[in-house]
């Protein structure tokens, strides 16, 4: 008699309900142009915002502030003399993460429902809020992510050509395939914020 084997709890849940039903076929042919409202919110709120200034020789630059980026340094400071992060910021980074899922669902035709701000709809992200962190991880982790992101990269090009071929099956048949469907879910290893730590398990 074996003893039974204890199942690892992974630390990010990620999931979209798949539809079972047939997708608005209007929505989904004016995807394009139907995100971008909720896109310039998501910038927004991300900080990812580009501004415009008058040059002499275009008229025009294009100057991104990535201020979304610049707290970053902050937590990381936190970590490294408290080994904490600020609870509140946790909390925000969590529900951005479930926002920007949102409204990336609904750009890969997932979901025709518009992406909510505060509702969860049919995507699904959890991950514990972590009592006490490694305060010197943080200063190498970036390192240790180079390897998943250029697979990252290549699992992107493939989801964008399934996306396209998903598109022409939802507008002749109303329906997102299983197959595809699967292919771009997180939970399945599409993209999404649960493939980056199944590769680094």
């Amino acid at each position: 008699m074996t003893a039974p084997v204890a199942q690892m709890v992974y630390p990010v849940q990620c999931s979209v309900d798949y539809p079972g039903r047939p997708l608005n076929r209007l929505s989904t042919a004016f995807r394009i142009f139907l995100v971008i409202p909720i896109a310039i919110v998501l910038s927004a709120v991300s900080g990812y915002v580009v501004f415009t200034a008058l040059t002499h020789a275009s008229g025009v630059t294009y100057v991104p502030a990535l201020s979304g980026g610049l707290p970053v340094f902050a937590p990381l400071l936190m970590i490294l003399f408290r080994r904490k992060y600020p609870r509140w910021w946790f909390d925000w980074n969590l529900e951005l993460q479930r926002f920007t899922n949102r409204v990336t669902v609904y750009l890969s035709l997932m979901d025709d429902r518009y992406p909510a701000t505060d509702d969860r709809q049919s995507v699904h992200l959890d991950y514990h809020y972590p009592e006490q962190l490694n305060r010197w991880l943080p200063l190498v982790k970036w390192l240790l992510a180079i390897p998943p992101y250029i697979v990252l990269f290549f699992l992107d090009l493939a989801t964008l050509v399934v996306v396209i071929v998903a598109w022409f099956a939802i507008l002749v048949t109303g329906r997102y395939p299983r197959g595809m469907f699967g292919f771009v879910d997180p939970a399945a290893g599409g993209p999404g914020s649960g493939r980056i730590p199944k590769l680094l398990d």
